[in-house]
């Protein structure tokens, strides 16, 4: 893993390839390794960045006064961006829809495409009953440490309060291991984690700062999953429905994390679209 330094702290991500970047976001516990089916069936031609983010399954703790917070996130996005001067990147939402508020935020001028997957948007913060449950977690003592514990056990892991909502199948045990490690041996993972689960989400102006991606010109494709439980169907159509560049696609037979359940799908989108010739 490489590491960059940004105003909230050092950021791991990983890199392959080379040409034109394609940064890959993942979502609440859990990190790049999301990814791992999708990154060797994408096109060549292209750097594929996977950031580690501050959403519980980082190793290193950001600094104690970073601002934690979903806006505070979507400037650490942004700064990973400045950080690593990437230029006309496109950016893959997942699960976590922090990112969709760099428009919002006057922060999205290195971002010149936009692939986005089942994600949080709208009022969809936290989303669905897993996002309740992590949220209601981060306000027992204790709770998150005991939130991962269950995550590593297969049986409990499909229950529609855990995984169970996320993907179709359990995510392999060595995956949930890898990603709730950090939170379970480092306290500083956790102080992050509570740090945004515990900040305040206003409903309207979520609302507000998902609907400013009408000013985002640059061409877009919307991968929903509509046989998802957890972000809601109406919400992939009403996002490709307000980016003015914006196409629709889908993923059947898949949950949140498509990438999981169907990544040879999942690829092939993404692949058409970065090598569509507009892309070019």
């Amino acid at each position: 893993m490489r590491e960059v330094e940004v105003p909230a702290g050092v950021i791991e991500y990983d890199t392959v390839g080379s040409g034109p970047p394609v940064v890959l976001l993942h979502g609440l516990l859990m990190n790049h390794t999301v990814w791992d089916r999708v990154l060797p069936l994408l096109p060549h031609g292209f750097t594929y960045v996977r950031p580690v983010l501050p959403l519980g399954s980082h190793r290193r703790p950001m600094n104690p006064d970073a601002d934690l917070t979903l806006r505070g996130l979507v400037h650490l996005v942004a700064d990973f961006l400045d950080a690593l001067a990437l230029d006309a990147v496109t950016l893959v939402h997942s699960d976590w829809g922090g990112a969709l508020f760099l428009t919002a935020h006057g922060r999205d001028e290195r971002v010149a495409r936009q692939v986005i997957l089942p994600c949080e948007a709208f009022e969809n913060f936290p989303p669905g009953l897993p996002g309740k449950m992590v949220n209601l977690a981060a306000r027992v003592p204790g709770g998150l440490r005991f939130a991962a514990r269950q995550l590593r056990v297969g049986a409990l892991r499909g229950l529609p309060m855990l995984f169970g909502q996320m993907a179709r199948r359990p995510a392999p045990d060595d995956l949930v291991r890898g990603w709730t490690e950090p939170l379970l041996r480092e306290p500083g993972v956790r102080r992050d984690l509570l740090a945004y689960c515990r900040g305040a989400m206003d409903r309207e102006e979520l609302v507000r700062d998902t609907e400013a991606l009408r000013r985002f010109t640059g061409e877009a494709l919307v991968l929903w999953s509509p046989d998802n439980r957890v972000m809601p169907p109406e919400h992939g159509h009403r996002l490709a429905r307000l980016l003015p560049a914006g196409q629709y696609a889908e993923v059947p037979d898949a949950r949140v994390l498509s990438m999981l359940d169907e990544p040879e799908s999942v690829a092939r989108e993404i692949g058409d679209f970065l090598t569509s010739p507009w892309a070019r």
